[in-house]
């Protein structure tokens, strides 16, 4: 059974800006009640497809602690904590070491690695591990530091592909790319330098991947999270819908639609912590 880390949004607002999504001005009260209930229904629909979530607690003035896809990187029970580039999310780092020595009490993590200083490495969000190739895709430039790219390499032992960024518009790895179960890939071409495109080309055949237009990046439809055959991400527009289907995947679509504003969706609102090196079988319905 799958097992992930998700927060409590009972804090969640969008005070500031640290990515050109992020709309203050935009934020209402009723938002709120929004997010209580689209997080409610993102932890119901893992829930569903056989996962076990672990909430922690939200703590005023650190909004963004609802992502913590960009807490740490993790694989086989190895937590590499990670480092923030912006202040305003800087805080979370206490939070969030606090979180995973609690879970390594519980037996549901092993280790605890910290970065060497200087390194930015905003998590999961820019190390993205893909059990079928069995190496992690590491996103660099708007969050994380091209240095990290050796230290994910040297802490878990795996080969890792460096994928620059080329827009503060899709500024995590999760926002634009998403390894799906079957060796697919969902990407979205604009938000990566020309040497990161043909690098994507190049590991992944044709057939195997997974264009997303515009309008399905801006919808935060890329921003997924995979389990088996089953995908969960936010509401998706029809075009994707049919892409995904014919390839054999079921979808499982939330209104995420207040945490967008903030720049995130479902990948981002998750952080799997039982990932391991191996990959489960997957039957795909186009099969």
């Amino acid at each position: 059974m799958s097992r992930f880390l998700m927060t409590d949004p009972a804090c969640f607002d969008v005070s500031y800006q640290i990515n050109p999504w992020m709309a203050p001005k935009a934020w209402r009260p009723e938002h709120r009640d929004a997010a209580l209930a689209a997080s409610a229904k993102l932890k119901a629909a893992l829930k569903a497809a056989g996962a076990r979530v672990e909430t922690i607690e939200a703590v005023r003035g650190l909004p963004d602690l609802v992502f913590p896809a960009n807490a740490a990187v993790v694989l086989d029970g190895r937590v590499l904590l990670a480092r923030f580039r912006h202040p305003e999310r800087q805080g979370e780092e206490a939070v969030f070491r606090s979180a995973f020595t609690r879970l390594q009490a519980r037996g549901l993590v092993q280790e605890i690695v910290d970065l060497p200083e200087g390194v930015l490495q905003e998590g999961a969000g820019d190390a993205i591990w893909d059990a079928d190739r069995q190496h992690f895709w590491v996103g660099y430039g708007p969050r994380s530091s091209k240095a990290s790219v050796g230290v994910i390499e040297r802490t878990f032992g795996e080969d890792v592909v460096a994928l620059e960024l080329a827009s503060d518009r899709f500024y995590h790895l999760d926002t634009c790319f998403c390894p799906l179960a079957g060796g697919q890939v969902l990407y979205y071409p604009p938000a990566f330098t020309p040497a990161a495109l043909a690098t994507i080309r190049a590991h992944v055949p044709e057939a195997q991947r997974i264009e997303a237009s515009d309008e399905e990046a801006a919808a935060f439809c890329v921003n997924a999270v995979n389990l088996g055959s089953r995908v969960i991400m936010a509401r998706a527009p029809a075009s994707l819908r049919a892409k995904l289907t014919a390839r054999g995947y079921s979808l499982t679509e939330i209104d995420l639609d207040p945490f967008i504003l903030s720049g995130g969706g479902a990948y981002c609102m998750t952080l799997r912590l039982d990932r391991t090196r191996q990959p489960a079988p997957v039957i795909l319905a186009a099969e």
